[in-house]
């Protein structure tokens, strides 16, 4: 179901002056699949209103009016954000080459370099700028750059900037200049082409023995191989649908804003020429019969990765009206009903899986291929880690996964751990997982010298999905129960649960 956007432009289209009740509508055809060609058909209805002599409504006639008598409301087959984007771009495009003015609008937001930091103007510094060039002469009554200040720059006698300004004086100075010369900015941008990311290179840690010994014994790949009975899984499968099944109705919701009637190179760059100004949302009611074909169990079967007999027993065996919800929303229907016995064949797998060990090895390499894009400013400087750099998961300052590094990079009994990449994966049948933490310690401290750790926010098992429990029970399986190496595994919220739980492993 496409989004119905409606924008309201103050730019005229065709209608009567002498009837304000007549206004024209533009709906965006279908043909229209670039940015340039939306632009055109836009354009298209772009008409100044005339009035029933057929002289045109403009500003020399109404004044100030014009813009509220001249409104074209345009129907977008799109998304707002998707239209509203495309369009501000283009027409950043269409101003590029008309010369820029000195005017508060244009310095508000923009970066300027002071020494190696970066300084983004905010409203008082723009205004600041403005009052120091209308004090010296430096702008007209039009915002133009004066003959004045080019004068003065190349007499290197300039006025002085208010003192809110003199830290910044170059980047000031260059600004103005690019109003007038926008060649001038090129030593302010950066090199596109140069290294962004840093080398996050293996340091001596990863050379030590004792990380040398537990890489060895869990850098084996394994294969998997699993049997349950499928009599039991249908049954399940059919409860936990019956159970917690829902679908939701379709939707559209209705977004309507303006183009602000002062347009600025600025604003257009800040994705500001628009305003949204509400939203509505509504329940389809009555929907054209569609003409797409679903194969309801192969989707399912391929989903799910089960056979397409064990998929249409479940289907058979749901209540009709859990069933009859596929017709409201068959999208949505096969991806919760393939989300449902996925956690219902998770919770039957770990009693009867077993892995066996073949040939490739992960190579040592997996720790640098993903490069760190992240800020390593915010990074995690470590000592004990086999790279310089910690990058964890989690938005908060002090994620559980911080934490934890930054405790065992404390801890005495630790001799060396690693942050194990995505690309160190066991494979499950509900998908591969990566743990976390590999971990080496030093003989005698604990009782598990080698262990793989994962650490979570809660470890109470409820709080965490089927599917993700049953890829730690089956990595528990795995290092715990069928690997013969020294090497444990367990979930943990800490580096002390990890003290704790080693004692009872």
């Amino acid at each position: 179901m496409r989004n119905r956007s409606v924008l309201s432009s103050p730019t005229p289209p065709c209608g009567s002056w002498d009837n304000p009740n007549v206004f024209q509508i533009c709906t965006l055809k279908h043909g229209g699949s670039s940015p340039t060609q939306k632009r055109q058909e836009v354009g298209r209805g772009l008409r100044l209103c005339v009035n029933q002599q057929g002289v045109r409504m403009d500003a020399e006639r109404i004044g100030e009016t014009v813009h509220n008598i001249n409104m074209l409301t345009v129907i977008a087959s799109e998304g707002y954000r998707t239209f509203v984007a495309d369009l501000q771009t283009g027409i950043k495009e269409a101003l590029y080459d008309r010369p820029a003015k000195a005017s508060l609008e244009y310095f508000m937001g923009k970066t300027i370099t002071v020494g190696d930091q970066t300084v983004i103007l905010d409203v008082k510094l723009a205004k600041d700028i403005y009052r120091y060039l209308l004090k010296n002469d430096y702008i007209d009554d039009n915002d133009n750059v004066t003959r004045e200040y080019r004068t003065d720059l190349a007499n290197n006698r300039l006025a002085s900037l208010p003192e809110s300004l003199a830290p910044l004086a170059a980047g000031v100075h260059t600004l103005i200049q690019s109003v007038f010369d926008k060649s001038v900015l090129d030593d302010m941008v950066e090199d596109g082409n140069k290294t962004k990311v840093k080398e996050n290179a293996l340091n001596d840690n990863f050379f030590k023995k004792e990380f040398q010994t537990l890489w060895s014994y869990i850098n084996h790949q394994y294969a998997y191989t699993v049997e349950f009975d499928s009599q039991e899984l249908i049954a399940k499968a059919i409860k936990h649908m019956n159970e917690n099944m829902f679908v939701s109705q379709l939707q559209y919701t209705i977004v309507t804003g303006k183009q602000t009637l002062n347009l600025h190179e600025e604003a257009i760059a800040r994705g500001e020429s628009f305003q949204q100004e509400h939203t509505s949302t509504k329940t389809l009611q009555h929907a054209a019969a569609s003409q797409i074909k679903y194969d309801l169990i192969g989707k399912i079967a391929e989903g799910t990765t089960l056979t397409r007999r064990t998929v249409a027993a479940i289907l058979a065996g749901i209540g009709n009206h859990i069933f009859a919800l596929f017709k409201h929303n068959p999208e949505e229907f096969i991806s919760k009903a393939i989300r449902l016995i996925k956690e219902q064949k998770a919770t039957m797998i770990v009693e009867h899986i077993t892995y066996n060990q073949i040939e490739e090895k992960y190579d040592s390499s997996i720790f640098t291929m993903e490069k760190d894009e992240g800020d390593f400013a915010k990074a995690f400087r470590a000592k004990k880690h086999i790279q310089d750099y910690v990058f964890t998961d989690g938005t908060a300052e002090k994620s559980v996964e911080r934490r934890f590094a930054e405790e065992m990079d404390l801890a005495d009994e630790v001799c060396v751990y690693a942050k194990l990449p995505k690309d160190f994966a066991i494979p499950t049948p509900v998908g591969n997982y990566s743990p976390d933490w590999a971990i080496a310690f030093y003989e005698g401290t604990v009782k598990h010298i080698y262990f793989i750790a994962e650490t979570k926010g809660s470890m109470e098992s409820m709080k965490l999905r089927e599917i993700e429990k049953a890829k730690i029970d089956c990595a528990k399986k795995l290092f715990n129960q069928i690997s013969t190496s020294k090497v444990k595994y367990h979930d943990v919220d800490s580096y002390q649960s990890l003290l704790n739980i080693m004692g009872k492993l």
